[in-house]
């Protein structure tokens, strides 16, 4: 039967949700999208999606999905991509309308290049070397890591002075934004969110699973977002601490605050994903808490020129 490719629609969830998790399955062992993030991609009000996103179909059956959406609208495109394992015809239409698309994105912002971030898993169902013919390689690698809660894992005395305090409140929820923004600044591929692009990327959240750790005379000086409706476990999103209060254990005991907190809702896993080149040292500060790799994932980035507009002959 002969392909066939269109956008998707908010109606696609279900199929791109079923889709992904048979990616997952062939992945990691087991499914790990939920539908509602599927539904929040699609519907992000900066994705417009007949012209962002891809479904290849045989006879009805969907074989690969693909959205991409600009960071910072300055050229910088972030892409998902998946196909299902041995079918490489499917991924190929959706690689081409994505380059092509990141293209036109890239010089409607007049931008000198685009530049094209793919994050894979490492044995990813979508054959990589259909990517290195297209001149794709790998730039970064995370690693996804969990840890296995139990009952010991319980409240622990802040440092002192240290106080945490939840995101209930707007104003808070706001300075867990403008913390996240500054912490993150330097990190691989962060870009500038206001605070209402930060809303619509991350969709709804529990606000008390998320903290803000004040130091007596200092302020607000670390954030941790977390979010617990991932089926197969609590999920940690962003720890980071101001500059300043770095080495302090903040970052641990907001971390161990977690862990007591999601122990007692009767999660038996957390698990986060980290920059294994993060300038900060992250990595080793799981690694010292007991977080172990559960799968990692490669960054793939692929930089297009952009053609300057033709000018008009006199």
């Amino acid at each position: 039967m002969p392909l066939t490719v269109r956008p998707a629609t908010l109606a696609d969830a279900p199929a791109v949700c079923a889709l992904l998790n048979a990616a997952d399955v062939a992945e990691i062992g087991h499914p790990d999208t939920e539908l509602h993030t599927v539904e929040t991609d699609l519907a992000h009000p900066e994705i417009d999606l007949a012209r962002d996103s891809w479904l290849v179909h045989e006879d009805g059956d969907l074989l690969a999905y693909g959205i991409l959406w600009s960071d910072s609208g300055q050229g910088d495109i972030g892409v998902d991509h998946y196909v299902l394992p041995g079918r490489p015809d499917a991924a190929l239409p959706v690689l081409e309308r994505i380059e092509e698309r990141a293209a036109r994105k890239a010089a409607a912002a007049r931008a000198e290049r685009a530049v094209l971030h793919l994050n894979l898993n490492v044995r990813p169902t979508l054959d990589t070397a259909l990517l290195v013919t297209r001149g794709w390689r790998t730039v970064r690698r995370h690693q996804v890591m969990t840890r296995p809660l139990t009952a010991a894992d319980r409240p622990c005395e802040p440092p002192a002075g240290v106080s945490l305090r939840d995101c209930v409140a707007d104003a808070d929820h706001r300075t867990a934004h403008a913390l996240v923004e500054e912490t993150f600044a330097e990190h691989f591929d962060h870009h500038p969110r206001s605070y209402e692009q930060w809303l619509a990327d991350t969709g709804p959240r529990d606000r008390s699973l998320m903290w803000i750790a004040s130091v007596e005379g200092e302020g607000d000086v670390a954030v941790l977002l977390t979010r617990n409706d991932k089926e197969t476990m609590g999920w940690i999103g962003n720890l980071g601490v101001r500059k300043a209060a770095r080495g302090r254990g903040l970052g641990g005991h907001l971390l161990r605050h977690a862990f007591a907190v999601y122990a007692a809702r009767g999660r038996d896993t957390i698990g986060l994903a980290v920059d294994t080149q993060n300038e900060s040292r992250a990595l080793a500060l799981y690694e010292a808490h007991g977080m172990t790799l559960h799968y990692a994932i490669d960054t793939w980035e692929l930089i297009l020129p952009v053609p300057a507009p033709a000018t008009r002959a006199t």
